[in-house]
């Protein structure tokens, strides 16, 4: 079956474009001209993907992810003007799972489409790998980590480098080596960015993000995931 995508783009010629492109490719591409039809589209229709653009006319692009974020954890791919490390890293702190800057080949934007898409897709009847570490459950069939009875909101992409580290676990894994796990899944490879999703899974398994017990920094090697944390006890 057919992706069905949703562009949210102000400029009409370009989407045109992308959707005739994706269309060869076998996807399906829906249109919306600003942040507003784009939300209702969301609500109301069911899609596999968002291609979003940071210019729009009513929202620009970060307050609509924010909100996309608030109700879904769709793949998210934005589009940026300028390419600028600022504004990637905007995008992806508010959830966005790729970015690519303008203006862009085709053929590009197609493998990022399918690397997110693969990462967002459910397991397919294959053994459920379950890890536990206290009260953090991370379930790779299902691809949903869990805090006790919370669910930790993560995208596709910070669901990946979390199943990395926790496969891992207490070994210190460098940004070279993550980067290396996750090649293939359409995410610039550049160091902050890293980072910058190391930030958002913090912000959804630990209890104090800015005093990490689980996710832990290494100053100058990389990243550790916890074997034992504090709330074994208690798990």
């Amino acid at each position: 079956m057919a992706h069905q995508l949703l562009m949210i783009e102000d400029d009409a010629e370009l989407a045109a474009m992308v959707g005739e492109y994706l269309g060869r490719a076998g996807m399906e591409v829906a249109h919306a001209a600003t942040a507003a039809e784009g939300l209702a589209r969301l609500t109301g229709e069911g899609f596999d993907a968002v291609v979003l653009d940071i210019m729009l006319p009513d929202l620009d692009g970060f307050e609509t992810c924010r909100r996309i974020r608030g109700q879904s954890e769709i793949p998210i791919l934005m589009l940026t003007a300028r390419g600028e490390d600022t504004d990637r890293i905007v995008g992806l702190e508010l959830g966005a799972d790729d970015y690519l800057p303008k203006p862009f080949n085709p053929r590009e934007l197609l493998a990022r489409l399918r690397a997110i898409l693969r990462r967002g897709a459910r397991g397919n009847g294959a053994p459920v790998a379950l890890l536990r570490f206290g009260r953090l459950t991370i379930d790779h069939g299902a691809r949903r980590a869990r805090i006790g009875t919370r669910d930790a909101r993560l995208t596709g992409y910070q669901f990946d480098l979390l199943w990395a580290l926790a496969e891992n676990a207490g070994r210190v894994m460098s940004r070279d080596q993550l980067m290396d796990r996750l090649r293939g899944h359409g995410l610039e490879a550049f160091d902050r960015s890293i980072d910058v999703h190391v930030s958002r899974i913090r912000a959804a398994i630990e209890d104090d993000p800015k005093h990490p017990r689980r996710l832990i920094t290494v100053r100058g090697a990389g990243y550790l995931l916890a074997r034992r944390q504090d709330d074994d006890a208690e798990s």
